[in-house]
C-alpha cells in the first residue's frame, strides 16, 4: 500500500456534479418563441381576412354613393354623401323584384328536389345491393370531373326537346340532381353503424321505413351541408339559365345583374346602382350559411350504445 503523506488530499472516484439548468428560464424563452409565433399566424389570418372581406366593404360603401362619386372616389370606404338611390330605383323600377322572384322559386324547389334525391341515391348505392352499383357509383364519380360547360350545348338540345326551354321546368328539372351531392351523401350514410338499422329491419321496418325513420334524423349533418350548397348553387347559377330561357319573364338575379353589368342600363356607369343589386343578391345566402355553419358535416357521436 502506498502511504499518504501529510498534506495530501486522497484521490477520489467521484464525477463532478452536473450544473443545475434553470427550468423557469428555458420554460419563460420556450413560452416566449411560441407566443411569437401565434402573433405571426394571426398577422397573417387578419391579413388573409382584409384581403377578402376589403371588396364587400367596397361594394357596400359604392351602393351608397351617388352616381358620381363611386366612378371618382370608388376605393373609399366612406361616402361622402350617403344616398339610399340605387336601392330605391332598384325595387321601383319592375325589373329586380322579378328577378328576386323567379330566384326564390327556382332556389325553393332546387333546394328540395336535391336533398330529396341526393339523399335516396346515396343511400342507395351505400346500402342497397344490386348489379352494377360499383359502375353506377363510378359514372357519378365521372360527372364530378366533367367540367360544366361541356355540357351546356347538350343541356339546350335537351330542353329544348323535350319542350321544357323559356318554362320553369326547364329552369328547376335539369338542377334536380348533382353528383357532388350524392357522392356526399353515400360516404356520410357509409359512416352510420349498419347495426342501427339492423335493429330496425328487426322491429319490422322496410328498406324505406329505415331511410326514413332512421337514417335520415341521424344525417342532419349532411343534410345541413346538401341544404346550404345547393341554395348557393341555385342561387348563383347562371350558365344553366342562359341556355334554358330567354323571357324577360324567366330572368333571375344573377342573369339580370349579369345584364346590368354588361351595360344593359343604358348610359353611364352607375356603379351603385349594379353594386346594390349585388348586395342585395348575397343577402340571403349569406344568411343561410351563418345560421347553419356549426352544423356543416359535424358528425353527431353516440349512434350506437354499448
Amino acid at each position: 500500500m502506498t502511504a499518504i503523506s501529510a498534506g495530501q488530499t486522497p484521490a477520489t472516484n467521484q464525477t463532478p456534479k452536473p450544473r443545475k439548468v434553470k427550468v423557469s428560464k428555458i420554460n419563460r424563452y420556450a413560452g416566449e418563441g411560441h407566443n411569437r409565433g401565434r402573433w405571426v399566424v394571426f398577422g397573417l389570418l387578419i391579413l388573409l381576412v382584409v384581403i377578402y372581406v376589403y371588396p364587400f366593404l367596397i361594394q357596400i360603401a359604392n351602393s351608397f354613393k351617388t352616381d358620381a362619386e363611386a366612378t371618382q372616389a370608388g376605393m373609399a370606404l366612406l361616402p361622402t354623401t350617403w344616398t339610399t338611390a340605387a336601392y330605391q330605383t332598384l325595387f321601383t323600377n319592375g325589373q329586380f323584384p322579378r328577378w328576386f322572384l323567379n330566384s326564390v322559386i327556382v332556389t325553393i324547389f332546387v333546394t328540395v328536389g336535391r336533398v330529396l334525391f341526393n339523399s335516396m341515391a346515396g343511400y342507395a348505392l351505400a346500402r342497397l345491393h344490386f348489379v352494377g352499383r360499383k359502375v353506377v357509383f363510378a359514372f357519378v364519380v365521372g360527372v364530378m370531373s366533367v367540367p360544366a360547360v361541356v355540357l351546356l350545348i347538350p343541356k339546350f338540345l335537351v330542353i329544348r326537346e323535350l319542350g321544357m326551354y323559356n318554362t320553369y321546368f326547364g329552369l328547376i328539372i335539369p338542377l334536380l340532381v348533382d353528383a357532388g351531392g350524392i357522392f356526399i351523401m353515400k360516404n356520410f350514410f357509409e359512416s352510420i353503424p349498419t347495426a342501427v338499422e339492423e335493429a330496425a329491419h328487426i322491429d319490422g321496418a322496410g328498406t324505406f321505413r329505415t331511410y326514413r325513420s332512421v337514417v335520415m334524423p341521424m344525417a342532419r349533418p349532411a343534410l345541413v351541408t346538401i341544404i346550404i350548397l345547393s341554395f348557393q348553387g341555385s342561387w348563383n347559377e347562371l350558365s344553366h339559365f342562359i341556355v334554358a330561357s330567354n323571357k324577360p319573364e324567366l330572368v333571375n338575379l344573377t342573369k339580370g345583374v349579369a345584364g346590368m353589368v354588361s351595360g344593359g342600363l343604358g348610359s353611364g356607369n352607375q356603379f351603385p346602382l349594379k353594386l346594390a343589386a349585388a348586395a342585395l343578391m348575397t343577402i340571403p345566402v349569406a344568411v343561410l350559411f351563418f345560421v347553419f355553419q356549426r352544423r356543416i358535416m359535424n358528425t353527431s357521436a353516440g349512434a350506437v350504445k354499448g
